[in-house]
Formats: structure tokens, C-alpha cells, sequence
């Protein structure tokens, strides 16, 4: 078998060998091709935006707390529409190169053990790259606070009637305490009511101060970017030493190509 391929390389090399113009003519197409394919490729950059999904700490037991599912944003941010808004929103028309460029290359992962949605994007410039993914951060933001809207006005419509309900349980008890006589049976009557009355003031204060609690920032707060958006300084298209490798690689096999088949023409003219 060994003997059989060393015969094999030893007669490519042969024929290589005659057959040399041709073998470094198409050699030097395919290199050419290779070189004019990077000189005249666009740049591309890619940005990288850490989405923090907002939440409504109010929601119910056993409801996700997110203003959006994952799924649900992940599915928003691939619609057309959505892509379209985030286009329009920097001046970008929805047909241009860097638009079909933006729909193309953008990437989602979910994290959600860290409440973060990953997007990557690319542009034709460093600066487009992480302007389109600063837009799609801020379309999503007034999107969700569109959706969040209605349950944080709930939690604060609930608020005012807790509010309104404890000032109403302050009062009577005050007017309890006021109108007190001092005769046994009255005061006996006045103490339970006042007894009952700060049950009830106790109770409204305790789901005054859940409320909120739950409208601090650790539980209610808007989809925002955890952090700034990232562009690495150098291009991630074309990859230069990967394309001149492949380039080589190519060469080298259509020229042998082209060597063999001029052999074989050249013995079937013979």
C-alpha cells in the first residue's frame, strides 16, 4: 500500500512538473481571486449587549416576576417588525445593506440564571455595530415599559387605597379614644373597639409596607443593559489569515487539478 501511494506522489509530482504553466497559472488566478475577494470584502464588526430583563415585583406567587418571558423577548427580538423599529429608531432604512446585515448577524442567548438576554450584532463599522445594538436595548426597554405599565399603575392604585384605608383606621380609633366617658361599661366597649381597630391599622401597615418593599429596585426595575455594550477592536470578518490559508489551500488543489487534466488531454491528443 505504501508502495502504491509513493508511486502515486511521484507521479503527481511528474506531472505537476510538465504540466508546470499551468499549475502556477491557475496557482496565481486562485491566489489573485483570494486577495481581490479581501481587499474588496466589508469590514464587519460585532457588538455584544447584555439585556437585563425588567421585572414587577408585585406579581403573584407562583408567576414569573418578568415583565416579558424569555421566550416571549427572544421571539419579539427576532420579528421583522421589531428589527425594523430598531433600524428606524437610528435612521437606518430597513432595506440597506447594513439592515440585511443587522437581521442576518444577530445572535440571541438566554441567561436566564442571571435574568440577561445575550444579542450580538454587526455592522459595518465599530460604531454601527455597538449603535445597533445600543437600539435594540433601548427598543426593547419601551416595549417592556409599554407592557409593565398597566400592573406597576395596579400596585399603585393599591397603594392609595391602602393608604386611604389606614388614614380612615387612624381616625376612628382617634375619635374612639377621644369620646371615651370613663364609665366601666363604656370603656370596656372603647377598648375592644380601639383593640379591633389596631388590628386592623397593624394589618394595613403590614401590606402598605409589602407593597412597598416590592417596588424597590431589587424587585421592580426596567430591562436596561447589565452592562455597556462591548466591540472588540479587531474585525471578525473577513478573517485574513483564515482566508489566505483557505486561499492556499485551494490553489494548490485546483492548480494539481488543472495540471492532471492537462496531462490527460495532452495523451488522449497524442
Amino acid at each position: 500500500m505504501a508502495n502504491d501511494d509513493e508511486i502515486y506522489l511521484i507521479d503527481m509530482w511528474r506531472i505537476v512538473v510538465r504540466e508546470w504553466r499551468w499549475f502556477i497559472g491557475v496557482g496565481l488566478v486562485v491566489l489573485a481571486l483570494t486577495v481581490a475577494y479581501l481587499h474588496h470584502a466589508r469590514n464587519q464588526w460585532e457588538a455584544t449587549a447584555w439585556i437585563q430583563i425588567g421585572q414587577v415585583g408585585t406579581a403573584p406567587a407562583g408567576q414569573d416576576p418578568h415583565v416579558e418571558a424569555f421566550s416571549r423577548t427572544v421571539e419579539r427580538l427576532e420579528t421583522r417588525a421589531f428589527q425594523d423599529d430598531v433600524l428606524k429608531s437610528i435612521g437606518v432604512p430597513v432595506d440597506a445593506p447594513e439592515a440585511r446585515l443587522f437581521r442576518g448577524s444577530m445572535k440571541i442567548e438566554q441567561l436566564p440564571y442571571a435574568n440577561i438576554v445575550k444579542l450580538r450584532v454587526r455592522g459595518y463599522s465599530a460604531e454601527d455595530a455597538k449603535q445597533l445594538a445600543t437600539a435594540a436595548a433601548t427598543v426593547l426597554h419601551a416595549a417592556h415599559t409599554r407592557i409593565a405599565a398597566a400592573p406597576i399603575a395596579f400596585v399603585r392604585d393599591r397603594i392609595d387605597a391602602v393608604d386611604a384605608r389606614l388614614k380612615d383606621a387612624q381616625e376612628r380609633r382617634a375619635k374612639l379614644l377621644a369620646g371615651n366617658t370613663g364609665r366601666n361599661d363604656q370603656a370596656a366597649l372603647t377598648d375592644l373597639a380601639v383593640a379591633t381597630s389596631d388590628q386592623d391599622i397593624r394589618a394595613l401597615e403590614q401590606v402598605r409596607a409589602d407593597l412597598a418593599l416590592r417596588q424597590l429596585p431589587n424587585y421592580t426595575y426596567e430591562t436596561s443593559l447589565a452592562w455597556p455594550v462591548y466591540v472588540d477592536k479587531d474585525k471578525v470578518f473577513p478573517n485574513t489569515v483564515l482566508t489566505l490559508g483557505i486561499g492556499l489551500l485551494a490553489a494548490a488543489f485546483l492548480a494539481s487539478l488543472a495540471a492532471v487534466a492537462r496531462h490527460a488531454l495532452r495523451r488522449a491528443s497524442a
